[in-house]
Formats: structure tokens, sequence, C-alpha cells
């Protein structure tokens, strides 16, 4: 569902329609004008929630303003919330009983595994502490029983920090925050940033030309953690799917 006409929101909203597309699921893009009320929203998921034809439901965020998205999110069902941010998933990740698992986060997992990195007692380090990517994120590394330092915009000495890491997860939102010369030789870099400059160029939170010198592994911006993120909703989508048969 996508409430209003902000650009980027209607191409992450395509992004993950044509995805589904891709893979044979059913998907439905509803577009609600951005002055509806906050009533008709949530009588909109609502009517999701009691489709037995949908198995996931996604409101594309952000909201505009005079909504509340917290409201809208603990309205979805949990088990059609395929986002994962309704706070009973997100207690259940705390847990480490994960229903559905939060898309960014679990992608990032997935990509670690790949590098062949052994989490069990690695220093990692989350830089940022939004509900979306940040908390999560740490949960999942605990979860991996890896030994987790989340950082925010309070933090001090936040490069030593990251050069003792040995795993680092960016997502501050501010372009190339994060120098070549904070990462450990031999560090896996996650950058989940996505930052557009003034020129137009989309650059993730790692300035990656300096810290590609250092990193043994590091995600592009864009086309790293953004694709992952996709393939994670609809892997929850299909897992929706099979919790609800």
């Amino acid at each position: 569902m996508l409430v209003g006409d902000d650009p980027a929101s209607a191409v992450y909203v395509r992004n993950k329609d044509n995805a589904c597309k891709e893979v044979g699921f059913y998907s439905e893009k509803i577009n609600k004008p951005a002055d509806i009320t906050q009533k008709e929203l949530l009588d909109e998921v609502e009517c999701l929630n009691n489709d037995n034809k949908i198995d996931g439901i996604l409101v594309q965020l952000p909201l505009p303003k005079h909504l509340d998205a917290n409201l809208v999110i603990e309205t979805i069902s949990p088990e059609k919330d395929v986002d994962s941010f309704h706070s009973e998933n997100i207690g259940k990740l705390m847990q480490n009983k994960p229903y559905l698992r939060p898309c960014t986060p679990k992608g990032v997992m997935t990509m670690l595994a790949t590098t062949g990195i052994d989490l069990v007692g690695k220093d990692c380090v989350v830089v940022g502490a939004s509900n979306i990517v940040g908390r999560p994120m740490a949960m999942e590394l605990l979860n991996a029983r890896a030994t987790v330092t989340i950082c925010n915009s309070r933090t001090t000495n936040l490069s030593t920090k990251l050069q003792q890491a040995d795993v680092i997860v960016a997502a501050v939102g501010i372009p190339q925050m994060i120098q070549g010369d904070w990462v450990k030789p031999g560090a896996v870099v996650i950058d989940v940033g996505i930052n557009r400059l003034d020129s137009g160029k989309l650059v993730g939170d790692v300035d990656f030309d300096s810290a590609t010198a250092n990193a043994a592994w590091m995600t592009p911006v864009p086309g790293g953690v953004g694709p992952m993120t996709i393939a994670t909703l609809l892997e929850n989508t299909l897992t929706a799917y099979q919790n609800r048969k």
C-alpha cells in the first residue's frame, strides 16, 4: 500500500511489485491519497487482514506526517506483517523465537553467512539505532552469539569502536560518514545506507573507495543490501503463506 506520491516510495513499491511478479506471487498495489485520514487507512488495513487471499501486507513508509505510522503497523495482523515491524514480531525476535524477521536485518544475516564468517564471539558494531534496522539488526547478531555494540548519534569515539570491529553494519543515513581508516583490515562491512548526493549520485554511509582498501568483504550501494531486502520480503511472504495454511 502506497500513501501519497513520494517519488522514492513509489520506486520502492514498484520494485517490490515487480519482484513478486517475477517469482509468481500475486501482488496488488493499493494507492491512497496523501490526505487519507487515519481511520480510513486503518479501515483499509483491517480489510486486508480479513481477506483470506492475502498472505502479506506491506504499508510503505514513511507515511504523510498527519498519520501515525506506529498505529498503522500495530493494526496489521502479525501473521501478515511481512515487513515484521509489528511489536509482536519484534518481541519474538528478541526471544530468539522469530515468526517473521525484519527484512533488512534478515537479509544482512544472509549476506554475512555467504562470507563464511563465524559470528560467534565476533566484535560487531551496528551504527544506527532505528527501530527498522539498527535495533533488530543488533538482536539478530546477538542471537548469532556475536558480541554487539550499537552506536547512535550520542556515541563518542565512534572511529575507535569501528577500528576494533570484525563486522560493521552501517545504517545511519549520513552519506559516506564512515571513512576507510575507520575499518579494521579484514573486517566485513555491510552498508545499509542509501543517500543521494547533490550531484544525484547514490552512495552509502561508508566511503566505498577508501573502505575497500581494508575490508575483506563490503557491500556496494546501490545493488547490495537493497536487493537482499526485497528477496527477504518475498521469503517472509512465502513463510506467511505456509504458516497460514
